[in-house]
């Protein structure tokens, strides 16, 4: 089918009407609600006490999801909602990392709320177009897509009964069909899942963006939590926005050369600091690979491990060089960190677009690790191509590689056998099994569609069946609250168990990375110290996902003077870069204290939001052994001279007098033990009881004492 005759195809069922009016100091003020069931379209007003005590961003996603859904609203019912949503810096075009949508829903994988922040133009144009959030409830009984066209003041669904679901041909497919000509395609976004979305769990969504240089449809995921599964089951083919164009001050904020000081700074900082700090402009997130190796974090054969001989083979030079070099990479427009690498010409080996040149989009660092050294494969040609087909499959890409990795330690412990895999020969390194089973993921058949369903499905499973003992199961299994774990091995470093295990959301690097200031440097050796460190930091980067802001030119490159300032690991100079953009912004008085209470508000309306749904306690937060210690011998020989040193020095035993179980099993109880008490720390510090629940007079300090947070928490003090 020809791209005129998928135009065709299309049948108009339903068309709304709206007003657009001119962004006041960040907001529209008002967002949009769509009923798939029903064909209801209407605007919600954005209030002033939504403002206050949400914010925008993730902070507007979980208020109207909340609203939205009951305790029992389960991940495929029609009343859970995709809610996607903006923030009052976002879409600014000065200040670099700046175009980022946040994405909630209820998780097939959780059961509780994921949320995802994701790069691409798809919520900078919705904001332009008119709206702070989308919120998409209820089922079509027909494949659907829905437009937003700012240029008609229209918001229209139309049935769309074409056979094209795979992100990268249909995004493509849709930027052309709905731009006026070539020079409007930079003007469309169009959001998407693909078919292994249709079959697994860890279904992801794709967000385009149109690279004017390479005049080619390029994507940006939104990849935790499955909500491109929700998407498929609501039988949403794709979202579509159309703008007039980015120019100018469509924020209408009140002091624009503040901002745009800052960003000038901020670019002089990555012309004359980056290719000697984190090489983002040349390597992208891909330069971790080889410090992650060298400093024992890079996750290898399922998390036992944290280098490998053959890492050199993944090294950051191997992908600059498969990196297409000097042209502008960036997610959105004006942001300098030119981070969104992409290989292109690529030459498909396998599956069905075998043949077939594209560009594939990373890979990123948590690719590079999770299809690549997590599965014991060290080949970048299949990590590349494994990459490109996660991402037009619609499945994300961390959770995928966490996957690969459980499986191929089951395949290699008996737990799982060629009969049942249906043949796939599991064994960690076998790339060509592993790519198969991917494929055989997007047709939705046999032991990939059980692949599809997650680490913690996967182990209920086969200890169900008698497979394998439930305990090793679980200590393998790398996941928490049905997520599985991000590419950092956090074994030596407490604050980072925390950092994965006690998020909102399951073991997601967004939250709190302290592996450096914990492990490396020792900056927080006391269990106060890491306890302040999991309440900052956390609240800290959650104010990225309220502003619709990218992390990255937080951190990533530093001001030169940094290192001499009082708290480095907070980067003062950038954060008050955010303070001054913000009251640039909004106009409202704003410091770093207000900073991180707004985040305090967003982050514990989150966790009652789980609390709820029957979650957010205290057990909610266990971590699976593999985080925090050696589960097998292998592991625990392959670093005898650490761990029997720390047998002497932290527990004053001796090890020559010991059995390596012996061994083992005091250093698990010395472990686990150390986890129980940074629990204990850090709830305290966040202002929690000792099972994870907010206090009511924490509640009142925020200001969060709201009569329907009070009610879910009142019997759990």
């Amino acid at each position: 089918m020809n791209i005129e005759e998928i135009k065709n195809s299309h049948k108009l069922l339903k068309q709304y009407k709206y007003t657009w009016a001119p962004i006041e100091k960040g907001y529209n003020n008002r967002t949009l609600y769509i009923n798939l069931s029903n064909l209801e379209i209407k605007e919600k007003p954005v209030t002033e006490f939504m403002k206050a005590k949400f914010t925008g961003g993730k902070g507007f996603g979980l208020k109207l999801l909340w609203d939205a859904t009951t305790p029992e609203t389960k991940w495929n019912d029609p009343e859970n909602e995709i809610v996607i949503n903006t923030g009052p810096i976002c879409g600014i075009t000065q200040y670099s990392g700046t175009g980022k949508s946040l994405v909630v829903a209820i998780s097939p994988q959780t059961d509780i709320v994921i949320d995802s922040n994701v790069g691409g133009y798809f919520g900078p144009f919705m904001k332009f177009a008119g709206f702070d959030s989308l919120e998409l409830q209820g089922k079509s009984d027909c494949e659907v897509i829905v437009l937003i066209d700012e240029t008609r003041e229209v918001v229209e669904i139309y049935e769309a009964p074409y056979f094209l679901v795979d992100s990268h041909h249909l995004a493509e497919a849709l930027t052309e069909i709905f731009s006026d000509d070539d020079k409007g395609k930079k003007n469309v976004s169009v959001v998407s899942a693909g078919s292994a979305a249709d079959h697994s769990l860890i279904g992801m969504l794709n967000f385009s963006f149109y690279d004017v240089k390479r005049k080619k449809v390029r994507l940006k995921q939104a990849g935790r939590g499955g909500i491109g599964t929700v998407l498929r089951d609501k039988k949403i083919k794709a979202l579509v926005v159309k703008t007039k164009g980015v120019k100018g001050n469509l924020n209408n904020v009140i002091d624009l050369e503040a901002i745009m000081e800052r960003g000038r700074i901020f670019n002089r900082e990555m012309r004359e600091l980056d290719d000697s700090q984190a090489e983002m402009r040349t390597k992208g997130t891909a330069h971790l690979t080889n410090i992650m190796n060298d400093y024992d974090l890079l996750p290898t054969h399922n998390f036992k491990f944290g280098n490998h001989p053959n890492a050199a083979n993944i090294h950051s030079n191997i992908y600059k060089e498969r990196f297409t070099q000097g042209v502008p990479d960036g997610c959105w427009i004006g942001c300098n960190m030119s981070c969104s690498k992409g290989v292109d010409n690529y030459i498909l080996r396998s599956g069905p677009y075998k043949g077939e040149s594209v560009i594939v989009d990373g890979p990123e660092y948590e690719t590079a690790s999770s299809l690549g050294s997590n599965a014991g494969i060290f080949n970048p040609d299949f990590t590349i191509e494994a990459n490109f087909y996660c991402d037009t499959y619609g499945i994300c890409t961390i959770s995928w590689g966490t996957i690969l990795g459980f499986v191929m330690e089951c395949y290699e412990n008996g737990i799982l056998n060629d009969e049942r895999t249906g043949g796939f020969k599991l064994n960690f390194g076998n790339a060509d099994a592993a790519m198969d089973l991917l494929h055989q993921l997007a047709r939705g058949e046999g032991f990939g569609k059980i692949a599809g369903l997650g680490v913690r499905k996967m182990k209920e499973m086969f200890a169900e069946k008698g497979w394998g003992d439930p305990k090793f199961l679980f200590d393998i299994g790398m996941e928490n609250k049905g997520l599985e774990y991000s590419q950092y091995i956090s074994k030596e470093s407490l604050a980072q168990q925390g950092g994965f295990a006690m998020t909102n959301k399951g073991p997601q690097h967004d939250e709190a990375w302290l592996i450096f200031m914990d492990m490396v440097n020792n900056q927080i050796p006391t269990f106060e110290n890491k306890a302040e460190a999991l309440h900052y930091f956390p609240m800290f980067r959650t104010w990225f996902g309220l502003q619709g802001l990218c992390k990255l030119p937080w951190n990533d490159v530093e001001p030169e003077n940094n290192a001499l300032s009082d708290e480095p690991a907070k980067v003062p100079e950038h954060v008050d870069n955010y303070v001054t953009i913000y009251k640039a912004v909004t106009s409202k008085d704003f410091d770093k204290v207000e900073l991180i209470r707004q985040s305090e508000r967003v982050y514990n309306f989150q966790r009652i939001f789980n609390i709820r749904r029957g979650y957010g306690l205290r057990m909610h937060d266990a971590q699976p052994y593999r985080a925090a210690g050696p589960v097998t011998e292998e592991e625990y020989l392959s670093r005898t001279e650490r761990y029997d040193k720390q047998l002497i020095d932290l527990l004053g035993m001796d090890p020559e007098k010991m059995s390596l179980q012996e061994k083992m099993a005091a250093t698990r109880k010395y472990r686990e033990n150390r986890y129980e008490q940074l629990l204990d720390a850090v709830y305290e510090r966040r202002g929690w009881n000792k099972n994870g629940v907010p206090t009511i007079e924490h509640l009142k300090n925020l200001g969060m004492d709201l009569p329907e947070l009070i009610e879910v928490v009142k019997d759990l003090q």
